[in-house]
């Protein structure tokens, strides 16, 4: 094998110096030029879930908090849990969307399936509590599981 200063020894002696220094800058320039498409392309997917999950963010906090308090501790844990997971869901959502890896998007399969159930079973159990306002604690509809059906 000829060494590099061998190589272009022999290549500038051949009169092919400049050819071969000419072939080099394009090969370095066409992969430079394709690394810098690859990285701007995955920049700017980071930079799409990056901006989906702030706004993600963004919403469940303000649904978690805008209602305000009602004395009520179990209303007020169930109206801010369902946004809550309603945002565990929405980011779930976003890993389908930009994620890659296998098992991180089974795991965001899972939190959609389990967390939409919870919200259903929060809604309803919600609904029944704000039609038992003003009753005593042993009057409320038994849960019947725990997901409030």
């Amino acid at each position: 094998m000829i060494g590099i200063r061998t190589w272009s020894a022999a290549a500038c002696t051949m009169g092919r110096c400049s050819v071969a220094v000419a072939a080099a800058v394009l090969l370095v320039g066409a992969t430079s030029s394709q690394d810098m498409h690859h990285h701007q392309r995955k920049a700017q997917r980071e930079d799409q879930f990056q901006h989906d999950m702030d706004v993600s963010m963004q919403r469940m906090m303000s649904d978690m908090h805008g209602p305000g308090y009602s004395g009520s501790a179990d209303r007020d844990f169930l109206v801010m849990m369902i946004p809550h997971h309603q945002g565990a869901v929405d980011m779930a959502r976003l890993v389908l969307k930009h994620g890659r890896d296998p098992a991180t998007r089974q795991l965001a399969e899972e939190i959609i399936a389990t967390q939409t159930v919870e919200i259903e079973g929060m809604r309803r159990r919600l609904s029944l509590l704000r039609g038992n306002e003003g009753s005593a604690a042993d009057e409320y509809p038994a849960l019947g599981g725990l997901r409030g059906r």
